[in-house]
């Protein structure tokens, strides 16, 4: 049993470095947005690699534990922590898809302030870490607490696309830069959606309750 433990450790400290690893690429990729930096940008894409792997490793620790018959808690905790992975990788493919746009919006001039896509990204950002706070700590309200920040991120997303649409209909020379920006918009409300997921995850950790799709009621 202690050997399980130590197992069941193991693959959480591996979720945390998946973890910490998916967070820094979406906070580098929007920091090569603002600062125009395509140095950072490569930086991100590259590192899309190391997430991958990652997701690929704590799967076949994942499987190994579940052919142990854990006991129920512990089931629990190994199939969350390998759909939080699943997140998390793809919270790393969105990140990738904002330094590609960076690169191709670095090659002409800016077309406004960016103030949106930080102010979403920062949002985005603190919900996944609130959210794989509360999944090490096994905090059902705090993973709760996530759950409706989603919309603020949404909020701003509809927002910034009409403000994109409306310069794209004003100067037509601003359709390609427009459309990488909405591009980058979208895949932060993504973002901010996996971080939703896992918050949804975790309560499923600690309170064995999915809350994930409501009961409709007769």
């Amino acid at each position: 049993m202690q050997h399980l433990d130590q197992e069941i450790s193991a693959l959480k400290q591996k979720l945390l470095t998946m973890a910490s690893n998916a967070e820094s690429t979406v906070i580098n990729a929007v920091k090569a947005l603002v600062e125009r930096n395509d140095d950072l940008a490569r930086e991100v894409k590259d590192k899309d690699s190391v997430v991958d792997q990652l997701e690929v490793e704590i799967d076949e620790m994942a499987v190994h534990l579940l052919s142990k018959a854990p006991l129920a808690s512990d089931l629990r905790f190994i199939i969350v922590a390998s759909k939080i992975a699943q997140n998390l990788e793809r919270v790393a493919d969105e990140a990738t898809t904002i330094a590609r746009r960076t690169l191709e919006l670095n090659q002409e001039p800016q077309l406004k302030a960016y103030v949106d896509i930080p102010r979403m990204a920062e949002i985005a950002v603190d919900m996944l870490k609130v959210a794989l706070d509360a999944f090490v700590n096994r905090e059902s309200d705090k993973a709760r607490s996530v759950i409706p920040r989603d919309k603020q991120v949404d909020q701003i997303h509809k927002q910034f696309q009409r403000e994109l649409a409306s310069y794209m209909i004003e100067n037509p020379n601003n359709i390609t830069r427009c459309l990488n920006l909405m591009v980058v918009s979208k895949s932060l409300e993504r973002i901010a959606d996996h971080a939703t997921n896992i918050a949804e995850e975790v309560v499923y950790l600690c309170e064995a309750e999915d809350i994930r799709y409501p009961r409709q009621t007769q």
